[in-house]
């Protein structure tokens, strides 16, 4: 019997933050859910954290996910913006570590690559080569919640290749990878 995985996908952000999941049976991959928590309505940027972490463990304690995937922070000209990312990333990472999954970062266009073939495409030609792959009915709205199922969808065609990304197994994992960081 083939064994069977869950992979969280998330695409992380203080004004939104999306993920999806999939299930892989074998060498196929299922759709399983995507979605998004809208933290717009919240002024309070520490508020915001602790709903992404709230929410990132609500979907592990729920789906069980064996590995996650996460977009990295993608390095832009505004550093306040890009400090902001980084947090929303770290608060998701955290509550991964916390319940010891494994956690692997892809940068925006390795994702968009193994998406489309296309390192430069638009969130909408990503989300399009999704709806495709998955057989999804409908698109959301705002595609948070595709970037985050794309994310997944990464990690499934690049697992069990030699270079993926950072990977972290737990705290000591991370602390480890990151001493030239921490100090």
């Amino acid at each position: 019997m083939s064994k069977e995985r869950i992979i969280l996908g998330i695409d992380p952000g203080t004004t939104v933050m999306g993920f999806g999941l999939i299930k892989v049976v074998g060498k196929t991959m299922h759709f399983l859910q995507l979605n998004e928590l809208d933290l717009k309505k919240y002024d309070d940027h520490y508020l915001k954290l602790n709903l992404i972490f709230e929410r990132t463990i609500e979907l592990i304690d729920t789906h069980h996910p064996d590995e996650i995937a996460i977009e990295a922070p993608f390095y832009g000209k505004n550093v306040q913006s890009m400090l902001k990312l980084g947090r929303a990333q770290g608060v998701a990472m955290a509550a991964g570590l916390s319940r010891q999954i494994p956690i692997t970062e892809y940068l925006p266009k390795k994702i968009k690559m193994s998406i489309t073939g296309n390192g430069n495409a638009s969130k909408e030609q990503v989300a399009k080569m999704l709806q495709g792959m998955l057989g999804l009915k409908t698109l959301p709205k705002n595609l948070d919640a595709t970037d985050g199922l794309a994310a997944a969808v990464c990690h499934f065609y690049n697992s069990g290749k030699v270079s993926v990304g950072k990977s972290y197994s737990g705290w000591a994992s991370f602390v480890k990878q990151n001493q030239d960081k921490i100090g």
